[in-house]
């Protein structure tokens, strides 16, 4: 059994596969100030809780992009399920050429992303892939039909945004992120609601569009878009863009790259 974590800026995501199953996962609230011994007790209990025994673990895979957590959620693995963890970064056999420059400066999450969009979505129609992970951050991935790790885009989340309005515009109130029944609000709340979700919506259409358009010159197959993160589930159904979503693909593609380095 494997089980994989992916450590991230606002979630930190743990998977546990059985052969290419994924059994069971969790996600936790990413605090910076956690120590490994704090993670170790939330882990087994985690365990503990669904009945699976942690000696049955017989290996673990680490992406991480938070530097404070990463050796900390190293020191927890090895202390906790006698494991040396794999922690992925720009040394790690992935099987994908990145073209990013410096090759090193892309996030290893948006690397293990697109190993996993590109095996299931794009090697199957031959064709480039665009990820997009709303997350934190909210990301646009591309992958050529070669399987080559092209480049993206990167933009703030929709939760940040939504943030950054209530903190810089004083008689603004801070309002849950969710669809509005209309575009066009009667209240405060409403408007704010309608400029973040049909706004981000917009921008993933908008930006998904002009990328096919780049990676199409290079393919005879348009490019299949695919959503994970957050907030996926919500926004994906409204873009006229988004053809898959899938709210494993981190892990997924954690459990690939395993593979690929045993």
């Amino acid at each position: 059994m494997l089980l994989a974590i992916d450590v991230g800026n606002t979630n930190i995501v743990l998977g546990v596969f059985d052969g290419e199953r994924l059994t069971r996962s969790w996600r936790l609230a990413t605090y910076r100030e956690r120590t490994a011994d704090e993670l170790g007790i939330m882990t087994m209990n985690l365990f503990r809780h669904t009945n699976l025994e942690p000696g049955r673990i017989d290996g673990v895979i680490l992406a991480s992009v938070v530097p404070p957590l990463t050796g900390m959620m190293r020191d927890m693995v090895t202390r906790y399920f006698g494991r040396d963890p794999l922690n992925v970064d720009g040394t790690t056999a992935t099987d994908m050429p990145v073209l990013y420059e410096p090759p090193g400066d892309v996030g290893a999450d948006r690397v293990v992303n697109g190993v996993a969009a590109f095996e299931l979505y794009g090697r199957p129609r031959s064709a480039p892939v665009i990820v997009v992970d709303f997350g934190t951050a909210t990301t646009f991935d591309a992958i050529t039909a070669r399987g080559e790790y092209l480049g993206g885009v990167i933009c703030p989340g929709i939760q940040i945004s939504a943030d950054a309005l209530f903190q810089r515009a004083a008689r603004l109130p801070r309002v849950d992120v969710r669809k509005p029944a209309t575009v066009i609000g009667r209240t405060t709340v409403g408007s704010i609601q309608a400029g973040l979700f049909f706004g981000y919506v917009d921008m993933v259409d908008g930006l998904v569009r002009r990328m096919r358009e780049e990676l199409g010159a290079s393919s005879a197959s348009p490019a299949v878009c695919v959503a994970t993160g957050g907030m996926a589930g919500v926004l994906a159904s409204e873009t006229g863009v988004i053809e898959e979503v899938n709210p494993d693909l981190t892990l997924i593609g954690l459990r690939m790259i395993w593979e690929r380095n045993r």
